[in-house]
């Protein structure tokens, strides 16, 4: 008896579901064209096309002699004006206060000065933004960049998050809801596989009325196509 219910109330939730076609298009989950800020001489390259990377990973850098220079003049600067603060602070209640005020202005401004060193500093490496894999590379050794005009160096894509951008047709737009299943196959394939609405674009195409949405998968190769069915509670 038990059987017989369970095959009711999946025949019952059959009947009310819609099927609604959607195209779709498989992007990287995480794509980013990466650019020094700074400008410079590209003095050192550690990746290529292929490579893959970990957030934070030092990609390329810059000449940057002079601002290691000037970093550690200022980290100099900033350490003995710190130790003198440190021994002014100690009798502050028996010196006169404007020369307490001097000390610890020279100690404000020397701290001041090395953070602003230090953001020049690491302004002359490229890191990654986040793991991923670099699937295009635009720069050589010698090349010079400008921080007025970003030059993209290189272009890079999580490594096997992938997120599916479906198109469906705008008169399912009140039927089709975050969660709903999505059975589909790529282009050329046999295989038939299933994701869930993670994302709803809250506005059509105007040039064919068409809905956007998007399903999170793995490890298929970005610029893919297909198509398949949104399976969702028919709300009409």
């Amino acid at each position: 008896m038990k059987k017989v219910l369970i095959t009711l109330v999946m025949f019952v939730s059959m009947l009310n579901a819609a099927e609604v076609y959607a195209t779709f298009i498989v992007h990287p989950l995480k794509d980013a064209q990466l650019a020094f800020i700074a400008s410079g001489l590209i003095d050192k390259i550690d990746v290529t096309v292929g490579s893959v990377v970990k957030k934070g990973e030092v990609l390329a850098q810059l000449q940057n002699k002079d601002l290691a220079a000037m970093l550690n003049v200022a980290k100099t600067t900033y350490k003995y004006a710190k130790k003198d603060y440190e021994r002014q602070l100690k009798i502050k209640n028996l010196i006169d206060e404007a020369k307490f005020d001097a000390v610890a202005n020279r100690y404000e401004s020397a701290k001041n000065q090395l953070a602003y060193q230090e953001a020049l500093y690491n302004k002359t490496f490229l890191k990654a933004p986040f793991d991923g894999v670099i699937y295009a590379k635009k720069i050589e050794l010698g090349d010079a960049v400008s921080g007025m005009m970003l030059k993209t160096a290189f272009k890079i894509q999580s490594k096997s998050q992938r997120k599916l951008v479906l198109e469906f047709d705008q008169k399912y737009r009140n039927i089709v809801k975050v969660g709903d299943t999505f059975v589909y196959k790529l282009d050329g394939d046999s295989q038939t596989y299933r994701g869930k609405i993670s994302k709803i674009y809250p506005r059509a195409n105007l040039a064919d009325r068409k809905i956007g949405a998007e399903v999170l998968a793995k490890n298929f190769l970005p610029g893919l196509f297909g198509d398949g069915h949104i399976i969702t509670p028919d709300k009409k």
